[in-house]
Order: C-alpha cells, then sequence, then structure tokens
C-alpha cells in the first residue's frame, strides 16, 4: 500500500502512513529528534524503548532499543541522512556511523512535518530497497506497528510535552 505525499513523488517500494497532528510542528519534530521523548512514544504498543541515542547531524547515529513485554529486544541503528528542523528527518539503516555499510539495507525513512494552521501534517514514508523487503515489512505489520507508534506520538505531543 503507497500514499502520494505532497511535493514527493511516491518511491516504487514505499510504505506511508500520514496524520493531522494538533500540535506544532516544532514540537512534533521535538518529539522526533530529543530521546527523552522519542522514548516514550516509540514502537507499537506493548514495546518500550529503553533506549535512544541520537547524534543529530548528517552521517550522525540514530540508535533504538525496543523491548516487548516477554523481554525479546530489537536493537535498529543507522545514520541520519538529512535534518531540516522543524521540517523533515531522513535516516536509514543502509549505514553506520562513519559511513560504514550495514551488512544488509532494509530502508530509509522520510519524515515530515508540514505546517497546517499550526498543527501538523506529519507523514512517515519508509521507502525500501526492493519490493521483498516492502512486501516483508508490510507483513511484519507497517501500517498497524507505525500506526500505533503514531497513536503514541499523538499522546505524548498533545498530553505530555510542555509547549
Amino acid at each position: 500500500m503507497t500514499h502520494a505525499h505532497a511535493g514527493s513523488a511516491v518511491a516504487e517500494h514505499e510504505l506511508s502512513i500520514t496524520r493531522l497532528i494538533d500540535a506544532p510542528p516544532a514540537k512534533v519534530f521535538r518529539a522526533w529528534s530529543e530521546p527523552q521523548w522519542l522514548m516514550k512514544w516509540w514502537g507499537p504498543h506493548g514495546m518500550t524503548t529503553p533506549e535512544c541515542e541520537m547524534q543529530l547531524w548528517v552521517g550522525g547515529l540514530f540508535r533504538t532499543l525496543m523491548r516487548t513485554a516477554d523481554g525479546t529486544e530489537y536493537d535498529n541503528q543507522g545514520v541520519f541522512l538529512e535534518i531540516v528542523a522543524p521540517r523533515r528527518l531522513v535516516f536509514t539503516d543502509a549505514f553506520r556511523p562513519g559511513w560504514v555499510p550495514a551488512a544488509k539495507a532494509f530502508m530509509t525513512a522520510v519524515v515530515t512535518f508540514d505546517d497546517e494552521h499550526g498543527k501538523t501534517r506529519y507523514t512517515a514514508r519508509a521507502l525500501h530497497w526492493n519490493a521483498e523487503d516492502c512486501r516483508a515489512h508490510e507483513e511484519m505489520g507497517f501500517h498497524q506497528g507505525w500506526g500505533q507508534s503514531l497513536d503514541r506520538l499523538v499522546e505524548v505531543v498533545t498530553q505530555q510535552m510542555p509547549d
């Protein structure tokens, strides 16, 4: 499933999710770019993110450790490719810090925070290298998992974060 994104062509192997959030882009961007806030919402319901490291510069580390209720852990890391505060974040798992290629690239994420009358048009796009990876991500529950993360993000920016 793909959805068009205003101002961007839809990638061949793309999954995306979009929502209008009742918070300004700067606040939603902060929830994405400050580890103490990201750890509160990252991951679907039933998962926690007890660790998050961010080096918020191009080539800087972006690492999260997600933990399921049974203690299974998922350590994900990559690097930032683009940071345009408070409008856009792009990161990938194709590289490690120092531009060291990863053993297996899975996706690049493009997250945008567009202002719509003081609210944020939030779009998260997952761009995959091939149809197999895209299909695998969709079968892993992309829409449900990223949708639940988005629900949690909305709760953080509308109920927990100070203005």
